[in-house]
């Protein structure tokens, strides 16, 4: 009867996503009196969710699974669903993981709720805080079904060690050729960068930058902060930045703890997806930007003029307190 999570790993490596998911399901399982058993593939070493407050692993070992496949993981997970008797499943908000929920909810007739950003109200009945229209408001979600299937959004809980002896037991579901019915050829991927969706901080640049031979500034701020770049939609239209970079309603919405838009002027599309940023700095030289409503901080001025010596004082901070 455990809290049964997914922990979403590459190379071999759990990825942030899975300690968050690992950490909330710690105390919804102290809220259910039972305990946590993670779903783990092709990990290299899964003890390392017991610092999480994960009892059990089972760790899948399958080739097949190298690569992320929605409905062969739907599967898998299914089964140690099934194995486990788990009444209470938890996934994170990735892009794998909102293709694998729904399917994962078909399969075990079960109640999904999206976008939750806090632990359960109640488990008698089973309810919910989630985000709504675009994080612009919250609902509580009743989940009915005997299997209910918790959708954490990213970086609402975060990373809380609680630790446990995690013990691994080796896990072999079974998989047929219809399972692969969908095939990955090949994966592009950014290197040497912190990427959007694991970000705890992104710097971001709109069109007031004037030209990709500006972002220098851009990724000097994202260096010294160990942050990911990011920009606007109408950047990556004009090929200033890659396509992966652009943040919004119609390209990643992003949910980090501090996000620094420079140069951009705020449009509702792109206001959607960073709603969810926890604290947001604007720079811009427009005093009626529409970004400065929705911002924490703001300041007016000419990028061009502020950002090298905000970049010239992080520098100096961070040589400080190193």
């Amino acid at each position: 009867m455990s809290v049964l999570i997914y922990t979403e790993s590459e190379e071999g490596k759990f990825k942030k996503a899975a300690f968050e998911v690992a950490s909330y399901a710690r105390e919804v399982a102290n809220q259910l009196g039972t305990n946590v058993t993670a779903l783990s593939v092709n990990v290299d070493d899964a003890s390392e969710l017991g610092k999480y407050g994960v009892d059990k692993v089972l760790n899948v070992k399958n080739d097949k699974l190298n690569k992320f496949n929605a409905e062969a993981f739907a599967n898998v997970l299914k089964q140690a669903a099934q194995k486990e008797e788990s009444k209470v499943i938890v996934l994170s908000q990735t892009a794998n993981d909102k293709y694998l929920a729904p399917l994962l909810a078909v399969e075990l007739e079960a109640g999904y709720a999206s976008n939750v950003t806090a632990l359960p109200e109640s488990t008698e009945p089973f309810i919910v805080k989630r985000s709504a229209f675009t994080n612009k408001a919250f609902n509580f979600t009743q989940l009915n079904s005997e299997v209910k299937i918790v959708g954490l959004a990213k970086n609402a809980y975060g990373l809380k060690e609680n630790q446990a002896e995690a013990s691994v037991e080796e896990f072999s579901p079974e998989l047929s050729e219809d399972n692969f019915n969908i095939t990955v050829e090949s994966v592009d991927k950014v290197s040497d960068k912190v990427t959007i969706a694991d970000a705890e901080t992104i710097v971001s640049g709109g069109r007031g930058l004037k030209g990709p031979e500006n972002w220098g500034m851009i990724e000097e701020m994202a260096e010294i902060l160990g942050a990911a770049t990011a920009c606007s939609k109408p950047v990556s239209d004009m090929g200033w930045r890659p396509h992966s970079e652009h943040v919004g309603q119609t390209g990643k919405p992003v949910a980090s703890n501090l996000y620094i838009a420079i140069g951009i002027s705020g449009a509702i599309q792109h206001l959607a997806g960073v709603n969810a940023a926890k604290t947001k700095v604007v720079i811009n030289n427009d005093p009626e930007a529409p970004f400065f409503k929705a911002a924490d901080y703001g300041v007016v001025g000419d990028a061009f003029e502020v950002v090298p010596k905000l970049n010239e004082k992080l520098k100096e901070f961070k040589a400080k307190n190193a």
